[in-house]
């Protein structure tokens, strides 16, 4: 396959989408400071992808300010510099796990259960939280700042083929086939983790359901995904 230009009418349209999804997450208080990254993959076979920059806030991310790496994150085009980070965590999830779109934030009620002795989101509680039964995967062993190609593969392959990460001590990792279904999962993650630390905060027994009927939900919800579209792109037109 020909390898795709950056400022091809598919490459533009994906580095609008990308902008559009950092956009409605700083919207959504799930952005920090300018920290946390979000990638997607050239659908070429090249193996590059798109990365927001280093140094801008989620809220003022648009197209041009989109970057674009190679496999090893060097960046290829763009006029922003690109963090560290980004480069090891996102480039190795990108190779390794195989993902096209690979979200990673410190969102706070996600984060949050990533301190506690489970982990992880209970996806057998929220209705919200049922459509991430068997998706997720838990790195449970907190290493440092991911400033060397070890520590992203590491953090790959503690995700596996799983489309959710738990990142013990630091934050979550959402990846999906397309932008609009990685960024759906993404809010309504936050929103079940957000009910369940509401839940516990109360002090009462939880009630979690079937793990058999939590399956049967996430099946309903992936068999359908134009209430994903539908989202983003009233997102669009909102932001």
């Amino acid at each position: 396959m020909t390898p795709l230009d950056f400022d091809s009418a598919e490459v533009r349209q994906l580095r609008a989408d990308l902008a559009l999804a950092l956009r409605a997450a700083a919207h959504h208080g799930l952005a920090e400071g300018v920290c946390n990254h979000f990638s997607v993959e050239l659908p070429d076979g090249s193996g590059r992808f798109l990365l927001n920059p280093r140094g801008l806030m989620w809220a003022e991310v648009q197209p041009d300010d989109v970057v674009m790496v190679d496999t090893e994150g060097q960046r290829l085009a763009g006029r922003h510099a690109v963090e560290p980070t980004a480069m090891f965590i996102h480039a190795a999830i990108h190779r390794l796990c195989r993902q096209a779109c690979v979200l990673h934030t410190h969102m706070p009620y996600a984060t949050a259960l990533t301190l506690t002795a489970d982990r992880a989101l209970d996806t057998t509680l929220s209705q919200n939280a049922m459509r991430f039964h068997g998706r997720t995967a838990v790195d449970a062993h907190y290493s440092g700042l991911a400033l060397d190609a070890r520590e992203g593969e590491r953090i790959a392959a503690a995700m596996g083929d799983a489309d959710i990460g738990f990142l013990g001590n630091h934050g979550v990792v959402v990846c999906g086939a397309r932008i609009d279904h990685a960024y759906d999962d993404l809010y309504y993650l936050e929103r079940a983790c957000e009910a369940q630390v509401l839940a516990q905060s109360t002090g009462r027994p939880l009630a979690p359901v079937a793990a058999d009927l939590a399956a049967r939900v996430c099946a309903q919800t992936l068999g359908e995904r134009l209430q994903s579209e539908l989202f983003f792109e009233a997102l669009r037109r909102k932001l």
